[in-house]
């Protein structure tokens, strides 16, 4: 191929469309439809046209690529197979049977990955993928023909990390399952070895910590601090609107007009938003009611309720700052907690205290009746709540001798 044809880091940087480019070594460039870059390498053996992933860019730069690419080509003049190994390889050709042509483990996932993006809520879900499997799962099995990959391999990747990180060793656990899923699914393998590596994994000595949460008596005063802090003021009423619904932050943050009906005094979160996958209906209070209108005082009845200063969804972390900021011991989840604490100390009904949270009780035709026939009891506790929240004289006073304390100490 001539010089002036082959690829530079520029060239690939730009390149966006779906397709493969060359770059000379039998070394091509593949773009997927999501805008992932792999390199792979296509050669002949024993007249068989064989497929390899080296890496994905720029986790592998163009140079290494081609270094990797050259030596590969050196191989095989000398006879040998870098793919599956000069034994393999002397079999298949005495044998007459197939190289195998099973993808590497890089360029399964890519394909799971292009499969599961399109119902991807989070946008931190793909990355999230690349970001562990990049870490424990790629310098092992990342170049290896997932017909290839074993359960050693598998094992290899997560004992120096299944007691020290439990959850990190759990989900690359789930994930290199779901690439060996479909190698089963697309005829390269006909077994899991995730499935293996089970019975030999010990018991995880994980203790799991719960959401730090306030007790509910403590509630109105950190009401009161959350009004006073000197932050965005968006951000001050969505903590707010999140307390007094019983939200998760999530849920509050991506609050849109469009989901608000002031004059019913109801807030309908879609299913989309909802962790169950089920539309929501939120009844009101007065005092949600009051946190809704400063917000549309400040910003409009379009688009987001509380934008960040982009006028855009405030990023994820937006609530828990300010709970760190103002001395809050407590993360915005933990309200949640203190709700339902409140809620069984002050005589309301378990289905009842449920439905406000959104959690599932029984099967979901029975949810669904549950939550249309409590809606009107749920309206009368979040009133009840709201009370509750809103800061008295006494308490005030509490709150600001502690903010004295803290800023002696």
């Amino acid at each position: 191929m001539a010089k002036a044809n082959r690829l530079n880091v520029k060239k690939i940087d730009g390149l966006s469309k779906p397709g493969i480019h060359g770059d000379g070594n039998c070394l091509f460039l593949r773009v997927r439809p999501g805008g992932s870059k792999q390199w792979i390498q296509i050669v002949q053996v024993a007249g068989r046209r064989i497929e390899r992933g080296l890496g994905g860019y720029p986790l592998v730069s163009l140079q290494e690529a081609r270094e990797t690419a050259f030596e590969n080509r050196r191989a095989l003049r000398r006879g040998e197979n870098p793919f599956v190994g000069r034994r393999a390889l002397s079999a298949a050709i005495s044998t007459g049977t197939a190289v195998s042509n099973a993808p590497t483990f890089a360029d399964a996932l890519e394909a799971v990955l292009d499969i599961r993006r399109p119902s991807w809520d989070n946008p931190k879900g793909e990355p999230r993928w690349r970001a562990t499997l990049a870490r424990y799962a790629m310098p092992v099995i990342g170049n290896m023909p997932v017909d290839a990959v074993a359960m050693r391999d598998v094992e290899a990747i997560l004992t120096p990390i299944w007691q020290t990180k439990c959850q990190t060793a759990r989900n690359v656990k789930q994930r290199i399952h779901a690439v060996m899923a479909w190698a089963i699914a697309h005829g390269h393998r006909t077994d899991n070895p995730v499935d293996a590596v089970n019975a030999i994994l010990p018991k995880q000595n994980e203790v799991k910590e719960h959401r730090k949460a306030l007790p509910y008596a403590e509630v109105p005063q950190a009401v009161a601090a959350i009004r006073r802090a000197k932050a965005h003021v968006s951000t001050r009423l969505a903590f707010e609107f999140a307390i007094l619904t019983a939200a998760r932050g999530g849920e509050a943050r991506g609050a849109v007009w469009d989901e608000v009906d002031l004059d019913a005094a109801t807030w309908t979160v879609p299913a989309k938003r909802m962790k169950a996958k089920a539309e929501h209906v939120v009844p009101l209070s007065n005092a949600a009611v009051a946190v809704l209108e400063a917000a549309a005082a400040e910003f409009g009845k379009e688009g987001v309720i509380f934008p960040s200063m982009q006028r855009k969804v405030m990023c994820d972390a937006a609530l828990s700052n300010l709970a760190k900021a103002i001395g809050i011991a407590a993360v915005p989840h933990g309200f949640r907690s203190s709700f339902r604490n409140w809620c069984a100390e002050n005589g309301v009904e378990r289905d009842v205290a449920e439905a406000a949270l959104a959690h599932s009780v029984g099967g979901s035709v029975e949810l669904r009746y549950k939550t249309t026939r409590y809606f009107e009891k749920r309206r009368e506790v979040m009133e009840r709540w709201a009370a509750h929240c809103e800061p008295t004289k006494g308490q005030l006073a509490i709150a600001a001798k502690r903010r004295r304390e803290r800023e002696a100490a």
